[in-house]
């Protein structure tokens, strides 16, 4: 099946964004008032001497729009500037409107009043007034890639934010840059923080942005507890993101060099691009292109002075590690000539409960962000498994042709939902259950529709009590071979969870059997065959272990995954037999394939690819591959081709 990577297109054709958030070290984002070109000139030559094609700008909204029914022309002439000095050096910036919120501070325009910035109508039409004002004065200058109508409206406009007022909201400022003539893409630069991808209700909704816009843009900036989440947390949040099929640009992204030294930034630069580029994404803004020690009085750097520190330069100009990394990723978009290639197709599918991007009666937040966490993990476990999954969300329907289907750790599908998954098992799919009690105490067991038919077993719970996981180690032993675990292999998990979450499913088989079982010696691992299909049951919440386990990455759900894949006839073209490397492809769109090797090893790895019969593996220039020698947390990007090929 297709993965989703939507691309922007410029004069028809597809468009690659990589660029840098820009404030000018000079101002920050009081640069207009002190508007100096030369600097500025400076600034973006370094960023286009690194292989960056654009830049995202911002029209700081209390100096622009000083009165209710002014544009300032002084800083639009500097902002004019500013465009030229774009186009002289072959980039492009997206301007930014409603700003807003910046860097830890609110900035309102002096006349706002305290008014509602999504209901009060007068207010609302002032911003679209203001849009379309700007738009007017700047839709011709080629140096306009697209527009962004806020920076992170959900932090400047908390109070107020429903559903319906943020969605109307959207609809007037988008028609405002239309009605002032532009005709390039448009979005909203609300980060993609909504209900769909986190479980909290902001009132941004991604199915309503992705209705009324060109691309869908996160912005990432995770604290985390474990280094290989870190590493795929931007390349998650745009995986969820894509599933509403409009083209995904990682439109923030960064950290300062307060919170982390030259070498440990550039690692993170590296495995954020190249997971979220495997992940669908399809441009990256940075944030941000300069330093600011010279600003350590100004707001917001005098009270978030961590702030200062997000460069790709420091504040003399002087490149950091993560301006080399871009660099680096911008050499590897061109040499296998990026905008010509998709994603390869996968036969995995991570099915996402709808509980998470919906508000059903009488369930609980903490059910929501469980079926977030969860997925996570397991679609991390699935990448180091070297089966890339697809996100398929069970609000937009479950789609057949997978062959595997994950569901971890899952308390709560639709009714609908379950006997769907029986279907495709019975079409010929293997479907993967782990049980999960959930996390809290409410109603907490497993809303299943028909849990022992489901899965041929005859389950042993009592009612209001769980069956707490005594060990703090739980293992598998397998009685029998399934996919390439052989009979006797054991598969070891960190055992941990809440009180209602460290708990196992008590069956009996009826119909099923027993693939494995615990240390105890009950089942663990069941089987059963449906129509040309099967589905297996885990009676332990694995994923959900793991989640909320610290530093666990890579842990043995990948193995058991690659097993699940063995045994589902999952396709790979190229495999290693190594849980710390990640591999993924891009297909060219004259047939050769790209292959990524990502590897989550602090250490030099040397391994050696399995490849598809019939096939070679060769550097892009030339050159047959057999071993691979990764740095420690390193990127290689290789060529597949067939051997009647080449």
């Amino acid at each position: 099946m297709e993965r989703p990577a939507a691309r922007l297109s410029s004069d028809h054709s597809p468009a690659t964004w990589l660029g840098a958030n820009f404030w000018s070290r000079n101002g920050g984002p009081l640069m207009w008032r002190s508007y100096d070109g030369e600097t500025v000139g400076d600034e973006l030559r370094v960023l286009r001497e690194h292989g960056l094609n654009m830049t995202r700008s911002f029209f700081y909204w209390p100096d622009f729009h000083p009165e209710p029914h002014r544009v300032d022309e002084v800083l639009c002439d500097r902002y004019r500037d500013f465009l030229d000095r774009h186009q002289e050096l072959a980039m492009t910036t997206v301007p930014t409107f409603i700003v807003g919120h910046m860097s830890g501070e609110n900035w309102d325009p002096a006349w706002r009043g305290g008014r509602d910035l999504y209901t009060d109508v007068w207010l609302v039409a002032r911003q679209a007034w203001f849009a379309r004002e700007m738009t007017r004065r700047f839709k011709d200058h080629p140096a306009v890639a697209g527009w962004l109508i806020s920076n992170e409206m959900p932090i400047y406009g908390a109070e107020g934010a429903t559903r319906e007022s943020v969605a109307s909201w959207a609809q007037i400022l988008v028609d405002a840059v239309r009605a002032g003539g532009a005709t390039q893409p448009v979005s909203l630069g609300d980060g993609a923080w909504g209900l769909e991808n986190s479980g909290h209700d902001n009132g941004f909704s991604l199915r309503d942005t992705a209705a009324l816009t060109d691309w869908l843009g996160p912005h990432v900036y995770r604290m985390e507890d474990d280094v290989v989440r870190q590493h795929y947390a931007a390349a998650w949040v745009c995986e969820l993101t894509g599933t509403y099929r409009r083209p995904v640009v990682l439109e923030e992204f960064g950290l300062t060099s307060a919170f982390a030294s030259g070498a440990h930034a550039a690692r993170y630069y590296r495995q954020a691009l190249h997971n979220s580029l495997l992940a669908g994404a399809t441009g990256w803004v940075a944030w941000n292109n300069t330093d600011y020690d010279t600003l350590r009085e100004q707001p917001p750097y005098n009270h978030h002075p961590f702030e200062m520190h997000f460069g790709l330069t420091d504040s003399a100009g002087t490149p950091k590690p993560q301006l080399r990394e871009l660099r680096d990723f911008a050499g590897v978009l061109e040499a296998v000539d990026f905008e010509r290639c998709t994603r390869a197709d996968t036969d995995t599918a991570l099915v996402i409960s709808s509980y998470l991007d919906t508000l059903y009666p009488f369930t609980r937040p903490e059910d929501r962000s469980h079926v977030e966490q969860t997925g996570r993990q397991a679609w991390i476990a699935a990448r180091l498994a070297d089966a890339p999954a697809a996100v398929v969300r069970e609000s937009n329907g479950l789609p057949e042709g997978h062959r595997l289907y994950l569901v971890p750790a899952t308390k709560q599908l639709l009714a609908s939902g379950w006997y769907r998954l029986e279907e495709l098992a019975r079409g010929g799919a293997t479907v993967y259950v782990s049980y999960c009690a959930g996390s809290h105490d409410e109603q907490r067991g497993p809303w299943y529709a028909h849990l022992d038919e489901l899965f041929g077993v005859r389950h042993q719970l009592e009612y209001g009590m769980v069956n707490p996981i005594e060990d703090e180690e739980t293992v598998l032993t397998f009685r029998q071979s399934f996919g390439n675990l052989p009979e006797g292999a054991t598969l070891a998990f960190r055992t941990a969870g809440t009180d209602s979450s460290r708990s196992f499913l008590p069956v009996e088989p009826d119909g099923a059997e027993v693939l494995a079982t615990d240390g105890r010696g009950r089942p663990a691992l069941l089987h059963r065959s449906v129509g040309a299909g099967g589905i297996v049951l885990c009676t332990y919440p694995l994923e959900h272990m793991a989640a909320v386990t610290p530093r666990v990455n890579p842990e043995a759900t990948s193995r058991l995954y690659d097993a699940l894949a063995a045994h589902a006839g999952v396709r790979r073209p190229v495999t290693v037999d190594d849980p710390r490397v990640a591999v993924d492809l891009l297909v060219h769109e004259d047939g050769h394939r790209f292959v990524w090797l990502v590897s989550q090893c602090p250490d030099e790895l040397t391994v050696k690819p399995a490849i598809t019969p019939g096939h070679r593996l060769s550097e892009p220039a030339g050159g047959e591959v057999d071993t691979v020698v990764l740095p420690p947390y390193g990127v290689t990007v290789l060529r597949l081709d067939a051997v009647d090929a080449v």
